[in-house]
């Protein structure tokens, strides 16, 4: 039983635990401010209690910084008090940021509006309201996607209602104790430079959060559920970029216990897929992922498609594709021979939008519908292998982006929608067509099916169409590995990584030397033994290693959504340089293993 003391009594603990070095400074400087600003008062008694009762670590975890916006908005653990947590303060004053610096862009607008989305996730639905409470204080109107959605319908729903911004509830693949927020500016992308800056300022600054209860907003009519007209809209875009061809396949789909299903079944009916199964235990939408190993619900895991691929060989099924709680990312396995009751192996997302690339290009050169004005998009660390299939076709690649998808979208903006093909980046996410402008798993999703069927209709496998793109364009094989490193020490241990990598980079990797070291913060370029050199580039927190024998490179970077520092390893073999496909595959193995060692082992050392 927690025993009632007063806030000073608890100033004067957190002093003596700050001395005592049960928590760090930053989290006491931030205890200190909600304990005393009136603007979090509301709060203040719970952590009090948890300052009572001793709770140091917890405390430590969630009040260590200030949850920051990564690549994918304000993502964390939920957690009722805490900077550095997801709770009603950390999500309100996110909500009265962005309406804030919305208004100061237009402050001589009055119909300021904005379109809200949430998933299956735990409070995603509370916190949705939330925020549309706060915003309708602010003065916006609310287009409300009411019930679980995708976040590229929330993207879709921007544009679609006109609206100036866009906030979907969601921390996509993440554990089931996380929750976020990821914010779109009027195009309907997440947002930029310099906006993302401008609502950080205004979001650090939120005092007392104002708020309209939510019936009041939809009896007024100030909150309008627009899901019928948005859903028709989403799926007829969706169907917009179907492809001609077979249709006969078997597919098995999984939405992870997310919002998928809401897309994908209808798309894939509507593009003449029949014999569609919903994956039953995956089907319920739960945030808990009850189903899903390790409750994280990750098409980018090849463990999530196990229990599928057994009913896929009982059900002597083609496909399986899953996506994840949001259904922005794509997943699938499907079967190594013709035999579906056989061995069975997922796809990673750079062969996914490798032999997406591959089919839409070909297509459409065959309908006389691409010109060398097109072009595709792709992230630095998404495999060039896509780069040389565009270039196959005579379509330009802007592949010089940094992560997240958001660069993608900003991409179309200033290049052209209507000249835009594909965007992909290896975390499983991708787009054909313009008519969203984030990552899009159902539209994905279903011109794989095409291609399935496609190649199912030759006699092929995905596998089979994969290794023919191999022997077309070289053998590339690729690899990521994260690092988890939670809470501040695992900040100091990142930034204390990435410092080494500019400072006393390893000159030899996996084998090869190092040939150059390029960093995406100051934009330099160094050679072994050289001086620093400009190179023009996306700035970013970021440092690739090139290897001396070409298209062999490795990437380190932060993550802009987790506590984890990533390692990404490619490998390359040009085609010329086949003999034996089998061979080639097991040496770049091999050789992804040296470097996955090495790398491991210098950020090790480098904490």
């Amino acid at each position: 039983m927690s025993v009632a003391i007063s806030s000073t009594t608890a100033q004067s603990q957190l002093d003596a635990a700050l001395t005592a070095g049960k928590i760090s400074r930053g989290a006491a400087d931030n205890i200190r401010i909600w304990l005393t600003d009136p603007r979090y008062s509301d709060y203040a008694p719970e952590v009090i209690r948890q300052i009572a009762e001793g709770m140091w670590k917890e405390l430590d975890d969630v009040f260590w910084t200030v949850i920051p916006f990564g690549t994918g908005g304000r993502r964390g653990r939920m957690y009722p008090v805490g900077s550095n947590a997801i709770n009603d303060r950390t999500i309100g004053e996110s909500a009265q940021g962005v309406a804030d610096y919305v208004r100061r862009q237009f402050p001589e607008r009055k119909d300021l509006s904005c379109a809200i989305a949430y998933d299956t996730r735990h409070r995603s639905r509370h916190f949705a309201e939330l925020c549309a409470e706060i915003l309708v204080a602010a003065g916006f109107k609310i287009y409300f996607l009411d019930g679980f959605r995708s976040t590229p319908e929330l993207s879709l729903a921007v544009r679609h209602n006109r609206c100036d911004c866009g906030i979907m509830v969601t921390a996509s693949h993440n554990p089931p104790s996380d929750n976020a927020v990821k914010v779109y500016w009027s195009s309907g992308v997440q947002v930029l430079p310099p906006h993302d800056a401008g609502i950080i300022q205004c979001v650090m600054s939120a005092g007392r959060l104002e708020r309209v209860p939510f019936e009041t907003a939809v009896q007024s009519g100030r909150v309008v559920f627009c899901e019928p007209e948005v859903d028709a809209a989403y799926l007829a875009a969706i169907h917009a970029q179907s492809l001609p061809g077979p249709r006969e396949l078997r597919i098995i789909y999984s939405p992870l216990h997310g919002v998928g299903a809401s897309a994908f079944l209808p798309s894939l009916a509507a593009d003449g897929f029949v014999d569609v199964e919903l994956f039953g235990p995956h089907a319920t939408p739960d945030g808990d992922f009850p189903n899903v190993p390790g409750h994280v619900s990750n098409p980018e895991n090849p463990a999530v498609f196990d229990i599928i691929i057994k009913r896929g060989q009982e059900a002597r099924a083609d496909l399986i594709l899953a996506s994840d709680p949001d259904a922005d990312r794509l997943g699938c396995a499907a079967p190594l021979t013709g035999d579906p009751s056989g061995p069975w192996k997922t796809l990673t997302g750079n062969q996914i939008g490798a032999l997406l690339a591959e089919y839409v290009l070909s297509v459409r050169q065959k309908m006389g519908s691409l010109t060398a004005s097109h072009y595709i998009a792709k992230t630095l660390v998404t495999t060039e292998m896509i780069r040389r299939i565009a270039e196959a076709y005579g379509v330009r690649t802007v592949g010089d982006l940094q992560v997240g998808f958001k660069w993608i979208g900003q991409a179309m903006d200033e290049f052209g929608p209507e000249r835009f093909v594909l965007g992909c980046e290896e975390s499983h996410g991708y787009l054909i067509g313009a008519h969203v402008r984030d990552k899009d798993a159902a539209v994905a999703g279903m011109l794989l099916a095409e291609l399935a069927a496609q190649v199912k209709s030759t006699g092929q496998t995905l596998h089979d169409k994969l290794d023919s793109l191999y022997w077309q364009y070289g053998y590339h094989a690729e690899r990521q590995v994260s690092l988890t490193m939670p809470g501040s020490q695992g900040m100091k241990d990142m930034q204390a990584i990435m410092a080494r990598l500019r400072s006393g980079p390893p000159w030899e990797v996996g084998g090869l030397k190092v040939a150059m070291v390029r960093d995406f913060v100051s934009l330099t370029e160094t050679a072994p033994g050289g001086v620093a050199k400009a190179f023009v580039g996306p700035p970013g927190e970021m440092v690739i290693l090139d290897l001396g024998i070409p298209g062999n490179y490795v990437a380190v970077r932060p993550s802009g959504t987790e506590p984890k520092i990533k390692l990404y390893m490619f490998t390359f073999e040009p085609p010329e340089q086949i003999a034996n496909l089998e061979e080639t595959k097991q040496a770049m193995g091999d050789r992804l293993g040296r470097m996955e060692r090495d790398l491991s082992a210098f950020a090790r050392s480098s904490k």
